[in-house]
């Protein structure tokens, strides 16, 4: 199958892991088994291959894929061990949980919030994420961006898109998203980098298929806008059940829990 084309202005980091040990992991949040971090360690480097067999089936760079552990509902030692095995940037669904976990673990994480965020849980967020990529609606990302403001910081963000047009789902309507997108653009300290979106769950990873591509379309379209300045066309898509055909469809960021920490 012939690869997507190429992405424009791809991030410089990745999701890489580093060597990889099967002793138990340690730390100032406990331990987790020899045993259990030998799962673990084989998770990731199964995750990382899956990673770099895509990349090389749509003609790309493992570098141009950004791998984003999602950590709902696991602990800090088993995130700590994770960290232990080489994974550097984490993204958490709920300001809350992330709450309890960030201040426990390495300072040197990245984190990255990846589910919605409400009005009341603006500031929270902002001591504890480097990026979001769930600005779903207009009060929001008008909410980050003053807060932002007021404390002389700038903040990278996602713009999400329901492309499924799904009522148990955030995010702007696909029908209207070009419309509005390019006002956030315009934003000082949100500075929209890219585009998100989850597709309705289905039974074939192929299925997601249409959803990434329609993602990528959008964002080609937005890039050529005037304010497109500090758009770096990045697109987080993809989980475990179809993160390898969202990288054949353009992902720069892939957000994977469950391929490796196990079900919850």
């Amino acid at each position: 199958m012939t690869g997507p084309a190429e992405t424009p202005r791809l991030p410089a980091t990745t999701g890489a892991v580093g060597a990889i040990g099967a002793t138990g992991a340690t730390g100032a949040t406990g331990a987790i088994g020899a045993v259990e971090a030998t799962e673990l360690s084989a998770a990731i480097t199964a995750v990382e291959e899956r990673i770099a067999a895509a990349c090389q089936r749509a003609g790309r760079e493992r570098s141009s894929v950004t791998l984003v552990a999602v950590t709902k509902t696991h602990p800090p030692e088993t995130l700590r061990a994770a960290w232990d095995l080489g994974l550097r940037l984490f993204g958490e669904n709920r300001v809350q949980e992330a709450a309890t976990k960030i201040p426990v673990l390495p300072a040197e994480i990245e984190w990255h919030l990846i589910g919605p965020l409400q009005s009341n849980k603006v500031r929270q967020a902002l001591d504890l994420f480097r990026t979001i990529h769930s600005i779903d609606r207009e009060k929001i990302a008008l909410a980050v961006d003053a807060e932002a403001a007021r404390r002389g910081i700038v903040l990278d963000a996602f713009l999400e898109v329901n492309s499924g047009n799904e009522v148990t789902k955030h995010g702007f309507p696909p029908e209207t998203f070009l419309a509005e997108a390019p006002q956030f653009l315009r934003l000082k300290n949100l500075r929209i980098r890219g585009l998100m979106a989850i597709p309705p769950f289905g039974r074939a990873a192929e299925e997601s298929r249409p959803h990434f591509r329609r993602l990528r379309e959008f964002r080609d379209q937005l890039a050529q806008h005037p304010d497109a300045t500090n758009f770096s066309g990045w697109l987080s898509m993809g989980m475990t059940d179809d993160f390898e055909v969202a990288i054949e469809e353009g992902a720069t960021h892939v957000r994977i829990g469950t391929a490796i920490f196990g079900r919850r």
